[in-house]
């Protein structure tokens, strides 16, 4: 099923599982605007809530630009941010992680990161980005401070490469292949292959068992909020809930019988 919804600088699609959001202001670089926060958050709600999506794609319009950032035309204009004063949980609604989206996440990089833009990075699962893009930390730059993004990034990037970044604001840009060495990118192919690439790796976690992919997912991630030894019970539980799981039974038995598994799309308990 496809199913196209343009709304406030947000377009969406989902077809085959596999749901595509697509930052679509490019006159404005895909700039986030504060009227796009609770489109945004209507879409991560969705693509939580419905079994029928198992990956999500995040890109962009255009080749320039994912993602500068917040417009700082708003910012100007009104003297406030698109965010308010609330707790990251209440206020930052860009992020998966921060909207309870325990579904995969790919971010399909299209060209230049900026500020805010790279809370879509920080908090991907899978980084696939062309091979000219670029990311940037502008914050400084324009009298903010570079905090939760910047803080997502230091779990990707060596220290110094975040506080270059963090620290030298519109004045340093790092670019794909150097990205790419460094870990925070993933994937690197040429801006042709970008979104075949994505969907690609869409289509193969979509073949998995949505249940035990979501549990995995938890895992690993829950494993960065928790010292080690509690990270590994944590993780062992989840791998526990799994054994009551339909698709436990259906893996095994579909391995045997050489078969493709009929996964059960309902989320985990």
């Amino acid at each position: 099923m496809t199913n196209d919804l343009t709304n406030e600088g947000i377009e969406y699609d989902e077809r085959d599982g596999i749901a595509t959001i697509r930052l679509n202001r490019p006159d404005v670089g895909n700039a986030l605007s504060r009227r796009m926060r609770p489109r945004l958050r209507e879409l991560w709600a969705k693509v939580r809530d419905d079994p029928s999506v198992r990956v999500v794609i995040v890109t962009g319009t255009g080749d320039r630009h994912f993602c500068t950032g917040a417009d700082v035309r708003e910012v100007a204009d009104t003297g406030t941010t698109t965010s308010g004063q609330g707790t990251v949980a209440e206020d930052i609604v860009w992020s998966p992680l921060q909207n309870q989206v325990w579904k995969p996440v790919i971010c399909a990089v299209n060209g230049l990161v900026a500020g805010g833009g790279l809370h879509f990075v920080a908090d991907a699962d899978v980084v696939v980005a062309a091979d000219h893009a670029q990311f940037m930390d502008t914050h400084v730059s324009v009298g903010q401070v570079g905090a939760v993004e910047n803080i997502g990034l230091a779990r990707r990037l060596p220290l110094g490469t975040v506080l270059r970044m963090t620290l030298t604001g519109k004045g340093f840009r790092l670019d794909a292949a150097r990205a790419y060495q460094l870990g925070l990118v993933d994937e690197l192919v040429p801006a042709a292959q970008l979104m075949d690439t994505a969907w690609g790796l869409a289509v193969a976690i979509a073949a998995n068992s949505p249940s035990a992919v979501s549990r995995s997912k938890q895992a690993i991630w829950g494993a960065a909020e928790r010292p080690h030894q509690e990270a590994l019970e944590y993780g062992w539980e989840l791998a526990r809930r799994q054994w009551t799981h339909p698709d436990f039974l259906e893996g095994a038995r579909a391995f045997v019988q050489r078969r493709p598994p009929q996964w059960n799309v309902e989320a985990p308990a």
